[in-house]
């Protein structure tokens, strides 16, 4: 039998790695990027079992370009668009921020010369997108706003690739022809970014419609990996990254009736060439550069990533973050990127930076990387936040005769009832996987926060002729009760209440309309209770309604004279109930009870 192949067997020991590493570091709460890290430092670096591992890290950035395709599936470009401040404001800040200081750092640690420096300074100003968005994605906190801010981020950081490879050529030739090649390089991405988006705009669609057409599920899926892989070459011809391409290609299609398809499609690509990507990079840890400079690796890795985090900090408090979410993006961000591995390299090329110089930054990057999962892990642990994500808020189509805020479980019963009327109803919730998971039941409910003005309006507030605040929470039922009161006080409340104290409270508010989410419920288990133990279906129900009253009667009792009133009205051993009519004769006397009262007389 003749001998494997010897690309057979690496790829055999990499799937191992990921199938061993990733449920053991899961385990650990390390996350499963520092798995693959770990699982490609020792078959690597290590073991030396992988020949060429810079090979496998080209083939494996396919994983970082189908992750920035699902990514753009995800926003549309009228959000993309509302997000344009974080990405040029707050995205540029960073990264010329946190560039000049790790360039003056860099410059008085003499790695280079001033214009290495800069190379070197700018290249470790930009993270790690497959790093970062993994571990959002690991967390589920991919739509939350600090993973939102911290995508805006990585965004601008993608397009800056661009003018920082025009830079070495600037520093690393005459001026005159560098000026000429930057412009035109400059004017080779414009013009490719158009043709992309005219392309997605008037030919993706219509092609996705004629394949549709032939019900082939493999031409589907090729054609999905062509669009992904194309758009990703096309750019990278352009002088842009190949992940930018194919992000602007989901972005195109991500109102596409196809959209849900192509993720699918492509999901399983991504997942298996990104944990690749991560193996790769623990592949190409240079170990022997790591300990010929030990000590200054030892020092300038953290400082450089401190140096980066302080920046993203400050930068993102003073564009409105909170102290939690700004710790949070600081955490996240600090690390290095796979962009800086293509601009040291090509420093190199252009005389700015020696082979040495390359390979110390290049391990400084991959040990800031290895360091990022416990950064993160260990600021989680700190910091107290309340982990909410978010999703677009696109009310279109909104507006009925009931405005429902909060789809609980209560809100749902409620909605059935209503819907079963023939009546309309605008739901909104702010929790994004309750949305996504009413969607899959057919239900169409906006994403918003209802203790806002603004969102209030959008949902047809205004035309709604009863407001049904349906919120799981007491505090923001009466968050969202207070401003409906104070904003729009002709709209009927109808509102679903915690327990008995808050009824009272809402009663003093003056709503329509409220209900102790538990009053009915409880009610109905008692009365089929009676109704197993043999009572008449017609008692039970007259013991019901009775318990209604009395508890009606003593919530007014309280209203007026505090909750510890009223006790009276509460049942607390058995009733033995009179007879509701008057017996038409008497019951004929028990001869022994005759003989005993005879006794006695």
């Amino acid at each position: 039998m003749a001998n494997p192949d010897p690309l057979f067997n690496e790829t055999l020991l990499l799937l191992a790695g990921t199938v061993v590493a990733a449920p053991l570091f899961k385990k650990l709460g390390l996350g499963t990027v520092l798995g693959y890290l770990a699982a490609g430092i020792v078959i690597g670096p290590v073991l030396q079992l992988i020949s060429d591992p810079e090979e496998v890290l080209h083939v494996s950035e396919l994983g970082v370009v189908f992750l920035l395709f699902i990514i753009g599936l995800e926003l549309k470009p009228s959000r993309l668009w509302k997000m344009r401040g974080e990405i040029f404001v707050l995205g540029t800040a960073q990264v010329m921020l946190s560039g000049l200081i790790l360039t003056g750092l860099a410059w008085a640690a003499n790695i280079a010369s001033w214009q290495g420096s800069v190379i070197a300074g700018f290249g470790l100003a930009l993270s790690s997108t497959a790093f970062a968005l993994q571990i959002l994605n690991d967390g589920g906190e991919t739509n939350s706003l600090y993973g939102r801010r911290s995508f805006s981020i990585l965004l601008f950081q993608d397009l800056a690739i661009v003018p920082l490879l025009a830079l070495v050529t600037v520093l690393g030739s005459g001026h005159g022809t560098a000026e000429s090649s930057f412009l035109l390089d400059f004017a080779e991405a414009v013009a490719a970014v158009l043709i992309m988006v005219l392309a997605g705009r008037y030919l993706l669609t219509p092609m996705f419609q004629v394949i549709a057409r032939t019900g082939a599920r493999e031409v589907m899926l090729a054609a999905a990996l062509l669009v992904v892989l194309g758009s990703a070459a096309a750019m990278q011809l352009a002088g842009l990254s190949m992940a930018m391409g194919a992000f602007l290609a989901g972005v195109m299609l991500a109102e596409s009736s196809y959209r849900h398809e192509l993720e699918a499609d492509i999901e399983p690509f991504r997942g298996l060439l990104l944990a690749m990507f991560f193996l790769a990079v623990g592949l190409s840890l240079d170990l022997a550069a790591v300990a010929s400079n030990f000590w200054l690796i030892l020092v300038g890795v953290p400082l450089f990533m401190i140096v980066k985090a302080l920046v993203l900090y400050g930068l993102c408090r003073f564009w409105g973050s909170t102290h939690e979410d700004s710790a949070s993006i600081a955490a996240l961000l600090p690390q290095g990127g796979e962009f800086g591995f293509v601009l040291f390299t090509t420093a190199v090329a252009a005389g700015l930076l020696t082979p040495a110089d390359a390979s110390l930054l290049i391990a400084s990057v991959t040990l800031s990387m290895a360091l990022t999962p416990l950064g993160v892990a260990i600021t989680q642990r700190l910091l107290v936040r309340d982990r909410h994500e978010e999703i677009d808020e696109d009310f279109e189509g909104a507006g009925a005769d009931i405005l429902m805020v909060g789809f609980s479980r209560f809100g749902q019963i409620a909605a059935q009832i209503l819907l079963a009327g023939g009546s309309e109803v605008t739901v909104i919730d702010d929790s994004a996987d309750r949305i996504r998971q009413a969607g899959t039941f057919g239900f169409r409910i906006y994403f918003g926060d209802g203790t806002r003005r603004e969102v209030l309006l959008a949902a047809g507030i205004e035309r709604a002729k009863i407001v049904a605040v349906c919120t799981q929470k007491r505090e923001v039922t009466d968050r969202i009760v207070d401003l409906i009161r104070s904003e729009f006080p002709d709209v009927r409340l109808f509102v679903r209440s915690y327990d008995r104290i808050h009824t009272l409270s809402l009663r003093a508010r003056e709503v329509e309309y409220e209900l102790r989410e538990t009053l009915e419920s409880g009610l109905l288990f008692g009365q089929k209770a009676l109704e197993a133990l043999g009572k008449p279906e017609t008692e039970v129900s007259a013991i019901g309604d009775d318990i209604r009253r009395r508890d009606e009667e003593r919530l007014q009792i309280q209203a007026a004279d505090g909750i510890s009133a009223g006790l009276h009205m509460l049942h607390t051993r058995p009733v033995r109930p009179e007879p509701l009519t008057k017996p038409k004769r008497m019951p004929a006397p028990d001869p022994m009870e005759a003989a005993e009262e005879a006794d006695t007389m």
